[in-house]
């Protein structure tokens, strides 16, 4: 996919939550359509520090995210968390609700920081993090946003909660769609999946076999790769891959970053093996890949 960006941006932006209108509090809740409009920048590639969640009612195009590309439509809701790669490619008109928040909004007020990451759509797979709102429940995602938007309005500690309990019941209700859907799995085998990509997300950069990792986690490498090949359909060495992959490819877009640095800061002896790793897995070097983002 060929994706075009600015001639002077060499380097791609990371937006903070503050530099898109919000001065405190570190949320920001609002109809799309303004916010896009205020905002153009966002509709070339670039990541954010913060939480994004769009729902839209209405509009069409594509949205890339994480260089996987999705059709937009009416009525689907995406999750984003902070360091994703994205960016919004319209055909007219698009609208619906924005909600944003910072790394930091719900420290204070969830007992288990990483309570978020218990959603599956919050823990940066693209295909977990796009979801089709069926007609039965979008008046209740609607309303949920437009309570918020109201509570936003007149903000004070106290307001502060209740739009952190209904951003909670916004996640709840998309959440309790993907409730059965599928085969069922036990707890302890989703437990022990999603301990292992919380480890991949740490250590991928000095850990790349998965016999280490099951040591972590105290299994057997085969138990390991057991586990990830019924519940993903792929392999715990291929899941690992995957994450490189990925943040080579965050790290590509960077374009006056040398290729040569970014094999070193993924932990690579030298560029010839990092590019030989990055064709094997994507057919294409790592030159090829940034090619695609120049002008």
């Amino acid at each position: 996919m060929k994706v075009s960006v600015d001639n002077n941006m060499k380097v791609l932006p990371v937006y903070d939550i503050k530099g898109l209108g919000v001065t405190q509090n570190d949320i920001l809740v609002k109809p799309f359509a303004p916010y896009i409009e205020e905002h153009q920048k966002l509709l070339i590639p670039h990541r954010h520090s913060f939480y994004h969640i769009v729902y839209f009612t209405k509009g069409s195009g594509w949205h890339t995210l994480d260089f996987e590309q999705f059709e937009v439509k009416p009525f689907q809701i995406y999750f984003m968390i902070p360091g994703q790669v994205h960016h919004w490619n319209f055909h007219g008109a698009a609208d619906g609700y924005v909600l944003n928040f910072s790394d930091s909004f719900f420290q204070s007020f969830l007992l288990r920081p990483d309570y978020l990451e218990d959603f599956s759509f919050f823990r940066g797979i693209s295909d977990e993090s796009i979801i089709d709102i069926p007609k039965e429940r979008r008046e209740k995602v609607e309303s949920i946003f437009n309570e918020m938007i109201q509570i936003k309005a007149t903000i004070n500690s106290m307001n502060l909660d209740r739009l952190r309990v209904k951003a909670l019941e916004l996640f709840l209700n998309v959440a309790s769609l993907r409730i059965n859907k599928g085969m069922e799995v036990s707890a302890s085998n989703q437990t022990l999946l999603r301990n292992f990509q919380k480890l991949i997300e740490k250590h991928f950069n000095t850990m790349r076999l998965p016999k280490d990792y099951a040591a972590l986690l105290y299994v057997t490498p085969n138990h390991l790769n057991a586990i990830c090949s019924d519940l993903l359909g792929i392999s715990a060495g291929e899941l690992i891959r995957n994450r490189v992959i990925l943040e080579a490819k965050r790290l590509l877009v960077n374009l006056q970053l040398p290729i040569s640095t970014i094999a070193y800061q993924l932990n690579f002896s030298d560029n010839s093996y990092f590019t030989k790793f990055f064709k094997k897995n994507m057919d294409i070097t790592p030159e090829e890949f940034r090619k695609q983002f120049e002008r």
